[in-house]
């Protein structure tokens, strides 16, 4: 069954859904979870530099709100009772789902749980769906957990 579960958390209410719902199973099975906070490119391009890089300061504070995110998730993780740890990657050069991807190879997870805000449309045109890339490139399973209309979590 799932005893090693993934769970990218960006501090959203549909990843603390998300969230929820992996400690539930992680809880059920006796499984640990990883849980991980992507930093990337295209989140912070207004703070690039005039000569090409990212001020020091930008990316100490970019950093730190990776960590809280973090911490906050594992506290989550701990009053649930649930055997946790973080693990906070830069991702300056790939995507979000090669970075999740690779990140499930590295840790042999069995499971990767994933909020989504279930965009349709332009929106989606637009925002792309992080969800859905890491579906496509998952070395393994991929629970998808959206917010219901009345805000409530739904497996996808």
């Amino acid at each position: 069954m799932y005893k090693r579960i993934l769970i990218p958390v960006d501090g959203s209410e549909t990843s603390n859904k998300a969230l929820v719902a992996a400690l539930q199973l992680a809880r059920t099975v006796g499984g640990r979870v990883r849980l991980i906070h992507v930093i990337e490119e295209l989140t912070y391009l207004s703070g690039y530099g005039q000569f090409g890089g990212y001020s020091g300061e930008l990316i100490t504070a970019i950093r730190e709100a990776g960590t809280k995110i973090l911490g906050d998730a594992m506290a989550i993780a701990q009053s649930a009772g649930v055997e946790a740890d973080t693990l906070l990657l830069d991702n300056f050069d790939g995507r979000l789902a090669e970075v999740v991807a690779d990140a499930a190879k590295e840790w042999n997870a069995d499971l990767i749980v994933v909020g989504t805000h279930g965009r349709r449309g332009v929106g989606r045109a637009l925002l792309g769906s992080g969800a859905e890339q890491i579906i496509r490139l998952a070395p393994v399973p991929v629970l998808v957990v959206r917010l219901g209309k009345d805000g409530g979590s739904k497996a996808a």
